[in-house]
């Protein structure tokens, strides 16, 4: 069976934009592929706002968070595998849902596993291929 963590974060993100909250994951950086600022990164966690208004390219899928956003004026790709998130809630009360550490996505298996995100994909497609013309 899937996972049901990406429905969860799904469903509760929607949830807290539709109450003009500012959502809010918090994220295990010592999960592999996590691709994050590591000057922010404290106790091996990191919190990032994932507001409409904070990010671009928001992409949730059962496996990745994916999103473009600012860090000190630099634009970064930010990349979570799914089992990386251990709560989404809202910054202005609260609410939300914690994940258990030790679950790790029931069923959603290795992240080495797990296809490659979004833009690894992008990029790859992107690459130019030389042929030589007689």
């Amino acid at each position: 069976m899937n996972s049901t963590r990406p429905y969860l974060i799904r469903a509760f993100y929607e949830w807290i934009v539709d109450n003009q909250l500012t959502p809010h994951i918090l994220v295990n950086t010592d999960v592999p592929r996590v691709e994050v600022p590591p000057q922010y990164i404290e106790d091996g966690k990191i919190v990032l706002n994932v507001s409409p208004a904070a990010v671009q390219d928001l992409h949730i899928s059962n496996y990745w968070v994916e999103f473009n956003a600012s860090f000190a004026g630099q634009s970064l790709q930010i990349t979570v595998p799914i089992t990386a998130i251990l709560a989404i809630y809202a910054r202005e009360n609260g609410r939300g849902m914690i994940f258990d550490q030790e679950e790790q996505g029931d069923g959603g298996g290795a992240v080495d596993a797990i296809p490659p995100p979004r833009h690894a994909l992008k990029a790859k497609s992107r690459k130019p291929k030389l042929t030589i013309v007689k």
